[in-house]
């Protein structure tokens, strides 16, 4: 059976839109994942009950930067102490979360947003938008554009001599 360049147009905006709609969900599901994580932390923390597998200081300072909020140094170990993080165990606890914050924005997990009077915020950096084609050409596809190549029906090309 031949398809023509109408029924490729159709399933590619089709797979566009389920990978972008399916990408939407992972964001959506990641955000709420990280706010019960947290939730969780702090009521078993009200409830005396302490973790079997304790959080690293990376994992919980990510844990605390998915929020969405920005959240300078300080922040960061305010929120670890509510969620019950032991820093007890650190000589100088913002020493080593601004060595945690400045590997994570170095990894490009946070971001850095300067603030006025040198007291910088960092932001958990959305994961960014994998797509297989640019925003532009699938905007295009969706609206019914046509490409500007186009091809001869498969088994009808002429065959080069």
């Amino acid at each position: 059976m031949w398809m023509g360049n109408d029924d490729y147009r159709q399933a590619l905006t089709a797979a566009i839109e389920e990978y972008e709609g399916l990408g939407e969900q992972r964001r959506s599901i990641d955000a709420r994942l990280a706010h019960l994580a947290q939730t969780i932390a702090t009521l078993n923390r009200l409830l005396g009950y302490t973790s079997t597998v304790p959080l690293g200081l990376t994992d919980a300072c990510r844990l605390v930067l998915r929020g969405g909020l920005p959240m300078t140094p300080v922040d960061v170990r305010d929120r670890l102490l509510a969620i019950g993080v032991d820093l007890s165990v650190y000589a100088s606890e913002l020493s080593a979360i601004h060595t945690v914050l400045k590997r994570l924005n170095e990894a490009g997990e946070i971001r850095l947003l300067p603030r006025a009077g040198g007291k910088s915020a960092y932001l958990w950096q959305v994961p960014s938008r994998a797509v297989a084609i640019g925003p532009e050409v699938a905007e295009y596809v969706r609206r019914g554009g046509q490409f500007h190549v186009s091809m001869p029906p498969a088994g009808r090309r002429k065959k080069k001599r």
